[in-house]
């Protein structure tokens, strides 16, 4: 399933094209659009391949479940943390060299990442390399706006959608190639440094392509809120940890500090924010937005339809490959029936009819914790599911992207144009943290109950499954709930 994100601060601009051409650039859009959904298309596949290549990163370096999720969730813990700063660097410093430094610094780690020698080097360039993303793919849809106007805009923002329809079933597929394949032995390895000769190459054309930016173009009125980063990134991190290290330790004292501090700096990040505004300020995370109509509760879907998300596929991933002894390429394949029901169903929704559209969001969620169900009910007895289990992954294919798409699309509806960008950078950071959590809760879960099972029976893996399917419904059943709150008018 595609982690859609909604534009981030900095993509709301004038539509006239504030560049200048410079010598040496080539300023035909069609090519600047190809190259810039290039590198997004590269920074999507590489969530989903390694996804897929978990289980044999884990069995080569002889990586703790813990470790595990955490080579998962740092490039989402990167990425949420650092997107809206990332956005607003291309409004200070330029699109084109913000794009250009974040992709040179994306291509870098993934060559670290491929070179990696232990769980501990894998993670921090995990890390490296979520921040390469959070740096550049804001630059992306800037660069449309920027450079696209009437229907060639249209044109362009419908290929950017494509992209993100396709991109997980492309990279879930293409990453169990590539590690079925163990080309020259190297295992996992490729999954990372197949970004490699596609960055250079990005780099080298997108030099020549990108138009150079217009210094008198640039935005200076919004800051890079520094402290307020500091403060998310210190609540993230305190959260994120314990959830992913604690059930391993027996939740000593330190986890629940942990969280006793993160939830502090919650509170820390809200009053300075909410300060920071009233002076006139630019708060990383814009409390004034959260009054619109419909955002508050759309913070809380994205949060939940997310970190369904995050966690069903990790834990489904594990279970069959560790639990059923699927190869790579099994396992992407069979994952990829419900990223393209995803896809399809978030580029069609608005072509249905128009008395469905007002019941979409809790028939989403309805329909998605009843399908995590059936795909823990097929599998429950340690086969395959059989044709059953296809049935449920469509189900949750349809059902998330129902949950996400309109309510992503109504809560930006609802905002003043003067607040867009606030709100999509919001959005879009709720996105990741919400996709982080569900990894590491619910990957604990799954990790938890299968450790717990021991050797007490044949189907521990399919057992400790099925826990985290009734545990990921019942999750999506409060998205169901919230759904069917109206919007104060």
């Amino acid at each position: 399933m595609t982690t859609t994100t909604p534009a981030g601060p900095g993509t709301q601009v004038s539509p006239s094209p504030a560049t200048s051409k410079g010598p040496g650039t080539d300023n035909r859009p069609g090519r600047l659009l190809a190259v810039v959904l290039a590198a997004q298309f590269m920074a999507l596949l590489d969530v989903f391949i390694v996804n897929v290549a978990v289980p044999t990163i884990g069995s080569e370096l002889h990586a703790s479940g813990a470790a595990l999720q955490l080579v998962v969730a740092g490039y989402s813990l990167a990425y949420a943390v650092l997107l809206i700063t990332g956005a607003r660097l291309g409004d200070l410093f330029g699109h084109r060299r913000v794009w250009l430094a974040g992709l040179a610094l994306f291509t870098a780690a993934s060559l670290a990442c491929g070179l990696a020698g232990s769980t501990g080097e894998l993670i921090t360039f995990r890390v490296v390399q979520g921040a390469g993303s959070a740096v550049m793919i804001p630059q992306v849809l800037s660069l449309i706006q920027r450079h696209f106007t009437g229907g060639g805009r249209a044109r362009a923002l419908g290929a950017y959608s494509a992209v993100l329809a396709t991109g997980a079933a492309a990279g879930q597929v293409l990453g169990g190639i590539l590690v079925s394949a163990d080309l020259f032995g190297t295992g996992w390895r490729p999954v990372f440094l197949v970004n490699v000769p596609v960055g250079l190459v990005l780099l080298a054309v997108g030099g020549r392509v990108l138009p150079r930016d217009d210094p008198r173009a640039l935005e200076r009125s919004r800051g890079l809120d520094l402290p307020g980063l500091v403060l998310l990134a210190a609540a993230v991190s305190l959260l994120t940890v314990p959830l992913v290290l604690g059930q391993a330790e027996g939740w000593p004292t330190w986890s629940w500090l942990s969280f006793a501090a993160a939830a502090a700096f919650f509170g820390l990040l809200c009053g300075y924010e909410a300060r920071l505004a009233r002076r006139g300020g630019a708060p990383l995370l814009a409390p004034g937005v959260l009054r619109h109509p419909g955002v508050g509760l759309a913070v809380f879907r994205i949060m939940a339809v997310m970190a369904v998300n995050g966690g069903f596929l990790f834990a489904l991933t594990l279970h069959v490959q560790g639990g059923l002894g699927y190869s790579a390429l099994r396992a992407g394949l069979t994952f990829a029936p419900t990223a393209v029901v995803f896809g399809l169903v978030g580029l069609t929704w608005r072509a249905w009819p128009a008395p469905w559209q007002r019941a979409l969001v809790p028939a989403g969620f309805a329909l998605a914790a009843a399908s995590v169900t059936g795909v823990g009910w097929a599998m429950r007895d340690g086969g395959d599911g059989g044709l059953w289990l296809y049935v449920a992954f469509t189900g949750v294919g349809m059902g998330l992207a129902l949950s996400f798409s309109p309510t992503l699309t109504g809560a930006l509806a609802t905002v003043r144009p003067e607040d867009a960008a606030d709100a999509s950078g919001l959005l879009a950071t709720v996105t990741q943290l919400g996709q982080l959590i569900g990894v590491a809760a619910f990957g604990a879960l799954f990790l938890n109950r299968l450790e717990s099972s021991g050797a007490s029976g044949a189907y521990t893996s399919a057992d400790a499954l099925l826990v985290c399917m009734y545990a990921l419904a019942a999750t999506a059943g409060l998205g169901a709930v919230s759904g069917l709150v109206r919007r104060r008018r």
